[in-house]
Protein backbone atom coordinates (compact mmCIF):
# COMPACT_ATOMS: atom_id res chain seq x y z
CA UNK A 1 0.00 0.00 0.00
CA UNK A 2 2.87 2.47 0.79
CA UNK A 3 4.15 2.40 -3.34
CA UNK A 4 0.51 2.83 -3.99
CA UNK A 5 0.31 5.83 -1.93
CA UNK A 6 3.67 7.07 -3.78
CA UNK A 7 2.42 6.13 -7.03
CA UNK A 8 -0.90 8.42 -6.42
CA UNK A 9 0.78 10.98 -5.45
CA UNK A 10 3.42 10.80 -8.25
CA UNK A 11 0.52 10.71 -10.70
CA UNK A 12 -0.75 13.98 -9.06
CA UNK A 13 2.30 15.57 -9.94
CA UNK A 14 1.55 14.31 -13.58
CA UNK A 15 3.59 11.39 -13.74
CA UNK A 16 2.02 8.17 -15.77
CA UNK A 17 2.38 5.05 -13.39
CA UNK A 18 1.42 1.48 -14.70
CA UNK A 19 0.14 -0.37 -11.84
CA UNK A 20 1.28 -3.39 -11.47
CA UNK A 21 1.26 -3.66 -7.68
CA UNK A 22 -2.81 -4.14 -7.46
CA UNK A 23 -4.09 -7.10 -7.07
CA UNK A 24 -7.38 -6.12 -9.00
CA UNK A 25 -9.61 -7.62 -11.83
CA UNK A 26 -9.19 -4.61 -14.20
CA UNK A 27 -12.55 -6.05 -15.51
CA UNK A 28 -15.96 -3.77 -15.28
CA UNK A 29 -18.32 -6.32 -13.24
CA UNK A 30 -19.93 -8.17 -15.66
CA UNK A 31 -23.82 -6.98 -16.98
CA UNK A 32 -26.15 -9.23 -15.91
CA UNK A 33 -24.28 -9.12 -12.48
CA UNK A 34 -24.94 -5.08 -12.41
CA UNK A 35 -28.34 -5.96 -13.85
CA UNK A 36 -29.27 -8.19 -11.18
CA UNK A 37 -28.23 -5.46 -8.24
CA UNK A 38 -30.14 -3.11 -10.53
CA UNK A 39 -33.49 -5.09 -10.32
CA UNK A 40 -33.08 -6.01 -6.41
CA UNK A 41 -32.72 -2.35 -5.70
CA UNK A 42 -35.97 -1.44 -7.48
CA UNK A 43 -37.64 -4.69 -5.77
CA UNK A 44 -36.84 -3.05 -2.63
CA UNK A 45 -34.20 -5.14 -1.42
CA UNK A 46 -32.05 -2.71 0.74
CA UNK A 47 -32.80 -3.77 4.15
CA UNK A 48 -31.27 -6.29 6.89
CA UNK A 49 -31.31 -10.28 5.62
CA UNK A 50 -30.68 -13.21 7.41
CA UNK A 51 -27.72 -13.05 9.64
CA UNK A 52 -26.03 -15.92 7.94
CA UNK A 53 -27.15 -14.68 4.74
CA UNK A 54 -30.20 -15.11 2.43
CA UNK A 55 -30.87 -18.62 1.42
CA UNK A 56 -30.89 -18.63 -2.16
CA UNK A 57 -27.40 -17.33 -2.00
CA UNK A 58 -26.56 -19.36 0.44
CA UNK A 59 -28.01 -22.64 -1.58
CA UNK A 60 -26.19 -21.17 -4.40
CA UNK A 61 -22.78 -21.28 -2.72
CA UNK A 62 -23.79 -25.06 -1.97
CA UNK A 63 -24.87 -25.94 -5.28
CA UNK A 64 -21.79 -24.46 -6.90
CA UNK A 65 -19.44 -26.34 -4.58
CA UNK A 66 -21.45 -29.66 -5.56
CA UNK A 67 -21.16 -29.05 -9.29
CA UNK A 68 -17.38 -27.70 -9.29
CA UNK A 69 -15.71 -29.93 -6.26
CA UNK A 70 -18.55 -32.88 -5.91
CA UNK A 71 -18.66 -32.07 -2.17
CA UNK A 72 -21.84 -31.82 -0.07
CA UNK A 73 -22.63 -28.83 1.57
CA UNK A 74 -25.32 -27.39 3.47
CA UNK A 75 -26.86 -24.12 3.35
CA UNK A 76 -26.77 -24.21 7.06
CA UNK A 77 -23.01 -24.47 7.15
CA UNK A 78 -22.34 -21.00 5.05
CA UNK A 79 -22.06 -17.44 6.53
CA UNK A 80 -22.38 -14.84 3.87
CA UNK A 81 -20.36 -11.72 4.71
CA UNK A 82 -19.24 -8.44 3.42
CA UNK A 83 -16.03 -9.63 1.50
CA UNK A 84 -14.06 -12.15 2.39
CA UNK A 85 -11.97 -10.65 5.03
CA UNK A 86 -14.78 -10.42 7.94
CA UNK A 87 -15.18 -14.15 7.13
CA UNK A 88 -11.83 -14.50 8.27
CA UNK A 89 -11.69 -12.19 11.56
CA UNK A 90 -14.68 -14.17 12.66
CA UNK A 91 -13.47 -17.30 12.15
CA UNK A 92 -9.76 -16.48 13.88
CA UNK A 93 -11.48 -14.90 16.65
CA UNK A 94 -13.83 -17.79 17.34
CA UNK A 95 -10.94 -20.81 17.07
CA UNK A 96 -8.07 -18.64 18.98
CA UNK A 97 -7.41 -18.04 22.71
CA UNK A 98 -4.60 -16.30 23.95
CA UNK A 99 -0.98 -18.12 22.47
CA UNK A 100 -2.46 -20.26 20.36
CA UNK A 101 -0.58 -21.29 16.67
CA UNK A 102 -1.77 -21.01 13.18
CA UNK A 103 0.83 -22.37 10.39
CA UNK A 104 1.12 -20.19 7.38
CA UNK A 105 3.68 -20.35 4.35
CA UNK A 106 6.07 -17.84 3.94
CA UNK A 107 5.51 -16.17 1.50
CA UNK A 108 1.75 -15.91 1.86
CA UNK A 109 -0.78 -13.03 1.89
CA UNK A 110 0.34 -10.49 4.00
CA UNK A 111 -3.00 -9.43 6.50
CA UNK A 112 -3.10 -13.65 7.40
CA UNK A 113 -0.57 -12.76 10.05
CA UNK A 114 -2.06 -9.41 10.84
CA UNK A 115 -5.42 -11.54 11.38
CA UNK A 116 -3.82 -13.96 13.88
CA UNK A 117 -2.04 -11.52 16.23
CA UNK A 118 -4.77 -9.19 16.25
CA UNK A 119 -6.91 -12.24 17.54
CA UNK A 120 -4.54 -12.82 20.26
CA UNK A 121 -2.50 -16.00 18.35
CA UNK A 122 1.02 -16.12 16.82
CA UNK A 123 1.72 -17.38 13.47
CA UNK A 124 4.13 -19.77 12.54
CA UNK A 125 5.78 -19.69 9.85
CA UNK A 126 6.77 -22.45 7.28
CA UNK A 127 8.76 -21.15 4.28
CA UNK A 128 8.34 -22.49 0.57
CA UNK A 129 10.63 -22.43 -2.20
CA UNK A 130 10.48 -21.44 -5.85
CA UNK A 131 12.32 -24.28 -6.97
CA UNK A 132 9.45 -26.51 -5.50
CA UNK A 133 6.86 -24.28 -7.10
CA UNK A 134 6.28 -22.86 -3.40
CA UNK A 135 4.52 -25.74 -2.32
CA UNK A 136 3.77 -26.10 0.91
CA UNK A 137 5.66 -29.27 2.08
CA UNK A 138 3.33 -31.47 4.93
CA UNK A 139 6.61 -32.73 6.40
CA UNK A 140 7.46 -29.15 7.53
CA UNK A 141 4.64 -28.04 8.76
CA UNK A 142 3.98 -31.69 10.45
CA UNK A 143 7.40 -30.33 12.00
CA UNK A 144 6.16 -27.13 13.10
CA UNK A 145 3.27 -29.15 15.13
CA UNK A 146 2.52 -28.63 18.83
CA UNK A 147 -0.57 -28.70 21.18
CA UNK A 148 -0.65 -25.26 20.47
CA UNK A 149 -1.41 -24.78 16.94
CA UNK A 150 -5.30 -24.95 15.76
CA UNK A 151 -5.27 -24.76 12.61
CA UNK A 152 -3.32 -24.59 9.06
CA UNK A 153 -3.96 -22.01 6.46
CA UNK A 154 -3.04 -22.88 2.46
CA UNK A 155 -4.01 -20.70 -0.25
CA UNK A 156 -4.36 -22.21 -3.60
CA UNK A 157 -3.98 -20.44 -5.85
CA UNK A 158 -1.74 -18.62 -3.99
CA UNK A 159 -1.03 -14.75 -3.51
CA UNK A 160 1.55 -14.00 -4.56
CA UNK A 161 3.14 -16.87 -6.00
CA UNK A 162 0.06 -17.71 -8.31
CA UNK A 163 0.90 -21.75 -7.82
CA UNK A 164 -1.41 -24.61 -7.14
CA UNK A 165 -1.24 -26.66 -4.32
CA UNK A 166 -0.98 -30.01 -5.48
CA UNK A 167 -4.28 -32.53 -4.48
CA UNK A 168 -1.84 -35.09 -2.85
CA UNK A 169 -0.41 -32.11 -0.55
CA UNK A 170 -3.84 -31.12 0.27
CA UNK A 171 -4.56 -34.88 1.08
CA UNK A 172 -1.42 -35.09 3.58
CA UNK A 173 -1.81 -31.65 5.27
CA UNK A 174 -5.71 -32.79 5.85
CA UNK A 175 -4.45 -35.48 7.74
CA UNK A 176 -2.17 -33.96 9.74
CA UNK A 177 -4.90 -33.22 12.78
CA UNK A 178 -5.46 -29.34 13.06
CA UNK A 179 -8.62 -27.67 11.35
CA UNK A 180 -7.75 -26.38 7.93
CA UNK A 181 -8.49 -22.97 6.89
CA UNK A 182 -8.52 -22.62 3.03
CA UNK A 183 -8.65 -19.38 0.88
CA UNK A 184 -10.02 -20.23 -2.09
CA UNK A 185 -10.64 -16.54 -3.38
CA UNK A 186 -8.57 -17.20 -6.43
CA UNK A 187 -10.48 -20.14 -7.09
CA UNK A 188 -11.99 -19.88 -11.36
CA UNK A 189 -8.50 -18.06 -12.17
CA UNK A 190 -6.29 -21.04 -13.03
CA UNK A 191 -4.88 -21.42 -16.23
CA UNK A 192 -2.93 -25.15 -16.12
CA UNK A 193 -4.44 -28.14 -14.27
CA UNK A 194 -7.58 -27.65 -11.98
CA UNK A 195 -7.91 -25.92 -8.56
CA UNK A 196 -9.62 -28.24 -5.30
CA UNK A 197 -11.27 -27.58 -2.58
CA UNK A 198 -9.66 -28.43 0.71
CA UNK A 199 -13.45 -30.34 1.65
CA UNK A 200 -12.55 -32.75 -1.54
CA UNK A 201 -10.28 -34.27 1.47
CA UNK A 202 -11.80 -33.09 4.94
CA UNK A 203 -15.03 -32.16 6.48
CA UNK A 204 -12.57 -30.49 9.32
CA UNK A 205 -12.07 -27.61 7.31
CA UNK A 206 -13.13 -24.13 7.10
CA UNK A 207 -13.30 -22.53 3.32
CA UNK A 208 -12.91 -18.71 2.63
CA UNK A 209 -14.01 -17.69 -0.74
CA UNK A 210 -15.83 -14.94 -2.19
CA UNK A 211 -16.96 -12.83 -5.48
CA UNK A 212 -13.81 -10.45 -5.59
CA UNK A 213 -11.23 -11.88 -8.16
CA UNK A 214 -12.99 -14.26 -10.41
CA UNK A 215 -16.24 -12.02 -11.04
CA UNK A 216 -14.61 -8.76 -10.82
CA UNK A 217 -16.71 -7.41 -7.86
CA UNK A 218 -13.48 -6.27 -5.26
CA UNK A 219 -16.03 -2.91 -4.62
CA UNK A 220 -19.20 -5.23 -4.04
CA UNK A 221 -17.76 -6.55 -1.12
CA UNK A 222 -19.46 -10.03 -0.63
CA UNK A 223 -17.70 -12.92 0.62
CA UNK A 224 -18.30 -16.34 2.78
CA UNK A 225 -17.55 -18.93 4.68
CA UNK A 226 -17.97 -23.12 4.56
CA UNK A 227 -17.40 -24.01 8.01
CA UNK A 228 -17.85 -27.17 10.10
CA UNK A 229 -21.74 -27.29 11.93
CA UNK A 230 -20.11 -26.70 15.41
CA UNK A 231 -18.91 -23.44 14.26
CA UNK A 232 -21.89 -22.21 12.74
CA UNK A 233 -23.87 -20.91 15.54
CA UNK A 234 -20.76 -19.32 17.18
CA UNK A 235 -20.07 -17.22 14.13
CA UNK A 236 -23.62 -16.19 13.10
CA UNK A 237 -23.91 -14.88 16.69
CA UNK A 238 -20.74 -12.88 15.92
CA UNK A 239 -22.09 -11.74 12.77
CA UNK A 240 -25.06 -10.69 13.92
CA UNK A 241 -23.38 -8.40 16.80
CA UNK A 242 -20.52 -7.09 14.89
CA UNK A 243 -21.89 -6.72 10.92
CA UNK A 244 -25.59 -7.69 11.16
CA UNK A 245 -25.58 -9.08 7.64
CA UNK A 246 -24.39 -8.72 4.43
CA UNK A 247 -25.92 -5.73 1.79
CA UNK A 248 -29.09 -7.37 0.73
CA UNK A 249 -29.04 -6.14 -3.02
CA UNK A 250 -25.20 -7.24 -3.48
CA UNK A 251 -26.65 -11.26 -2.08
CA UNK A 252 -28.90 -10.83 -4.67
CA UNK A 253 -26.41 -10.00 -7.60
CA UNK A 254 -23.96 -13.05 -6.05
CA UNK A 255 -26.49 -15.37 -6.82
CA UNK A 256 -26.43 -14.38 -10.38
CA UNK A 257 -23.12 -14.49 -10.29
CA UNK A 258 -22.69 -17.94 -9.70
CA UNK A 259 -25.85 -19.02 -11.91
CA UNK A 260 -25.09 -17.09 -15.08
CA UNK A 261 -22.19 -15.08 -15.19
CA UNK A 262 -19.95 -18.42 -15.92
CA UNK A 263 -19.21 -17.38 -19.26
CA UNK A 264 -17.80 -13.74 -18.57
CA UNK A 265 -15.59 -15.51 -16.14
CA UNK A 266 -14.33 -17.68 -18.87
CA UNK A 267 -13.71 -14.73 -20.81
CA UNK A 268 -12.09 -13.30 -18.36
CA UNK A 269 -9.73 -15.84 -17.38
CA UNK A 270 -8.48 -16.53 -21.29
CA UNK A 271 -7.45 -12.63 -21.10
CA UNK A 272 -5.28 -13.07 -18.17
CA UNK A 273 -3.86 -16.39 -19.23
CA UNK A 274 -2.85 -14.72 -22.59
CA UNK A 275 -1.15 -11.72 -19.80
CA UNK A 276 0.15 -14.17 -18.15
CA UNK A 277 1.95 -16.28 -20.82
CA UNK A 278 3.35 -12.75 -22.25
CA UNK A 279 4.33 -11.92 -18.89
CA UNK A 280 6.75 -14.83 -17.82
CA UNK A 281 9.17 -15.04 -20.43
CA UNK A 282 9.88 -11.09 -20.76
CA UNK A 283 10.60 -11.10 -17.22
CA UNK A 284 12.96 -13.67 -17.60
CA UNK A 285 14.65 -11.82 -20.32
CA UNK A 286 15.07 -8.79 -18.33
CA UNK A 287 16.86 -11.42 -15.34
CA UNK A 288 14.18 -12.12 -12.91
CA UNK A 289 13.94 -15.72 -12.29
CA UNK A 290 10.98 -17.22 -12.53
CA UNK A 291 12.04 -21.31 -11.59
CA UNK A 292 8.06 -22.70 -12.04
CA UNK A 293 5.63 -21.03 -13.75
CA UNK A 294 3.00 -19.30 -11.80
CA UNK A 295 -0.75 -21.49 -13.40
CA UNK A 296 -3.37 -18.99 -11.40
CA UNK A 297 -4.82 -15.97 -9.75
CA UNK A 298 -3.02 -13.70 -11.48
CA UNK A 299 0.52 -12.35 -10.14
CA UNK A 300 4.23 -13.88 -11.00
CA UNK A 301 6.53 -14.03 -7.77
CA UNK A 302 9.72 -13.17 -9.34
CA UNK A 303 13.51 -13.59 -8.52
CA UNK A 304 14.92 -10.74 -8.28
CA UNK A 305 18.00 -11.79 -6.09
CA UNK A 306 20.42 -10.60 -9.03
CA UNK A 307 19.75 -7.46 -8.60
CA UNK A 308 19.19 -6.70 -4.76
CA UNK A 309 18.73 -8.00 -1.76
CA UNK A 310 16.26 -4.81 -0.60
CA UNK A 311 12.86 -5.25 -2.36
CA UNK A 312 11.09 -2.90 -0.61
CA UNK A 313 13.76 -0.18 -1.62
CA UNK A 314 14.05 -1.40 -5.15
CA UNK A 315 10.13 -1.40 -5.62
CA UNK A 316 10.59 2.66 -4.46
CA UNK A 317 13.67 2.91 -7.11
CA UNK A 318 11.45 1.16 -9.75
CA UNK A 319 8.56 3.23 -8.85
CA UNK A 320 10.55 6.44 -8.98
CA UNK A 321 12.42 6.30 -11.86
CA UNK A 322 11.02 3.51 -14.29
CA UNK A 323 7.29 4.38 -13.48
CA UNK A 324 5.94 0.88 -12.88
CA UNK A 325 4.32 -0.07 -9.78
CA UNK A 326 5.19 -3.43 -8.03
CA UNK A 327 5.49 -4.75 -5.01
CA UNK A 328 8.24 -6.30 -3.04
CA UNK A 329 8.49 -9.58 -2.02
CA UNK A 330 9.29 -8.70 2.26
CA UNK A 331 5.73 -7.59 1.92
CA UNK A 332 4.64 -11.45 1.64
CA UNK A 333 6.85 -12.57 5.01
CA UNK A 334 10.92 -12.85 4.98
CA UNK A 335 11.39 -16.07 3.07
CA UNK A 336 9.62 -13.47 0.50
CA UNK A 337 12.80 -11.15 0.57
CA UNK A 338 14.88 -10.55 -2.94
CA UNK A 339 11.54 -11.43 -4.65
CA UNK A 340 9.16 -8.51 -6.60
CA UNK A 341 5.60 -9.64 -7.21
CA UNK A 342 4.31 -8.53 -10.59
CA UNK A 343 0.22 -8.40 -11.24
CA UNK A 344 -0.51 -8.69 -14.69
CA UNK A 345 -4.48 -7.62 -14.27
CA UNK A 346 -3.64 -4.93 -16.34
CA UNK A 347 -4.23 -4.34 -20.18
CA UNK A 348 -1.38 -6.01 -22.16
CA UNK A 349 -1.01 -3.28 -23.75
CA UNK A 350 0.30 -1.28 -20.50
CA UNK A 351 2.07 -4.32 -19.35
CA UNK A 352 4.18 -4.26 -22.38
CA UNK A 353 5.30 -0.62 -21.58
CA UNK A 354 6.28 -1.49 -18.22
CA UNK A 355 8.20 -4.22 -19.19
CA UNK A 356 9.90 -1.73 -21.53
CA UNK A 357 10.48 0.87 -19.26
CA UNK A 358 11.69 -1.72 -16.77
CA UNK A 359 14.52 -2.76 -19.81
CA UNK A 360 15.35 0.47 -19.81
CA UNK A 361 15.68 1.31 -15.93
CA UNK A 362 17.72 -2.05 -15.35
CA UNK A 363 19.86 -0.96 -18.57
CA UNK A 364 20.66 2.76 -16.89
CA UNK A 365 20.96 1.22 -13.27
CA UNK A 366 23.56 -1.20 -14.41
CA UNK A 367 25.42 0.83 -16.91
Amino acid sequence: MEILERAVELEAKGDHIIHLEVGEPDFSTPACIRAAADRAVKEGKTGYTHSLGILPLREAIAEHYHNKYGVQVSPDQILVTAGTSPAMWLVFSAILEAGDQVILADPRYACYANYVRFCGGEPVSVDVFEEEGFQLRPEAVAAKLTPRVKAILINSPANPTGTLLSAERMAALADLGPLVLSDEIYHGLVYEGRERSILEFTDRAVVFNGFSKAYAMTGWRLGYAIVPPELIRVLQKMHQNFFISANAFVQAAGIEALRKAEPEVIRMRAIYDERRRFIIPALRRLGFGIATEPTGAFYVLANAKRFTSDSYAFAFEILEQAKVGVTPGVDFGANGEGYMRFSYANSLENIAEALRRLEAFLARRSG
